[in-house]
């Protein structure tokens, strides 16, 4: 297959892209610079030049492929009061993207979670204004296409992991000599490998059935508190409780602490056969590599 890759020099696609060449799938990867063209060939992937403003390339782009992987964001907006904005942008994407695909029964794999009817769970699913662009794709399995939802944990970690909510942590941490936790910590994070992650895309890709959502956190939840203990013990400072209402500042930029979710992947790996091999959070945290960067 031909698979058109948005966000293609990114964490996650450098763990998709090479499991699709594995497999002997032809990977396009979408490049807005030099420096992303070449990360995207280091990958072996083919190199179409544009970012997720150039609409019209990415139609053609999509048009081209037997699937598409979006996982391009302007995660940089999120930082700075701009989520609104990028999430809209991304909704014009998609809605290109399916225009291209529309009765094609191609395949669109796109990142994201929809309500399931458990209150809980979808408090912390309406909470994310990315919400919206996971629904506009399932919404387009009714026009003939192969949509796929992805529900990448907000914890993905390896080596490669270097904008994620742990170097977050980390660099919260270092700059305010603690390892804070919001509340008591109890809630939860799901967590998963880049690798492991990697390659349920992959499987997404060559089967997973139209409307399919697939979970590809390989820990249902880890606790935040256990997180900033392992942390403040690599760091050599304190793990402590932030009162909820001084959580916004001490965790500027970053507005996920208080997220409490969980994610299990039993109906994924039944679908799909997955089954992750990498390790977990606190091991790969105690593996060092997060600590050993300037």
């Amino acid at each position: 297959m031909r698979v058109f890759v948005t966000g293609a020099s990114g964490h996650i696609a450098s763990a998709v892209i090479p499991e699709l060449v594995q497999a002997g799938h032809q990977a396009v990867g979408l490049a807005r610079s030099d420096a992303s063209a070449a990360a995207v060939q280091d990958l072996g992937a083919e190199v179409v030049r544009g970012d997720l403003d150039d609409l019209d390339v990415l139609r053609k782009a999509a048009a081209d492929a037997d699937g598409v992987v979006h996982l391009g964001f302007k995660h940089d907006a999120i930082a700075s009061g701009r989520f609104a904005d990028a999430v809209a942008d991304d909704l014009a994407v998609v809605r290109v993207f399916g225009e291209a695909l529309a009765g094609t029964g191609k395949a669109l794999i796109g990142i994201g979670l929809t309500p399931t009817g458990d209150p809980r769970r979808d408090a912390a699913v309406h909470a994310n204004p990315r919400t919206a662009v996971a629904q506009e794709i399932a919404g387009l399995a009714e026009r003939g296409v192969r949509t796929v939802l992805v529900a990448v944990p907000p914890v993905t970690h390896s080596s490669r992991d270097r904008n994620g909510f742990i170097p977050k942590l980390i660099g919260i941490a270092r700059a305010t000599g603690v390892s804070g936790f919001v509340g008591d910590g109890a809630n939860r994070w799901p967590a998963g490998h880049t690798l492991d992650v990697g390659r349920l895309f992959r499987l997404a890709v060559e089967k997973a059935p139209a409307g399919s959502q697939l979970h590809a956190a390989t820990e249902e939840g880890v606790q935040v508190r256990e997180i900033a203990e392992a942390i403040g013990r690599h760091l050599g400072v304190p793990a402590v409780s932030i009162p909820a209402e001084r959580a916004a500042e001490h965790f500027t930029g970053f507005p996920f602490a208080a997220l409490d979710l969980t994610m299990s992947n039993a109906a994924t790996r039944q679908l799909l056969g997955w089954e992750p091999v990498h390790p977990g959070l606190i091991a790969d945290l105690d593996n060092g590599h997060y600590f050993a960067r300037n």
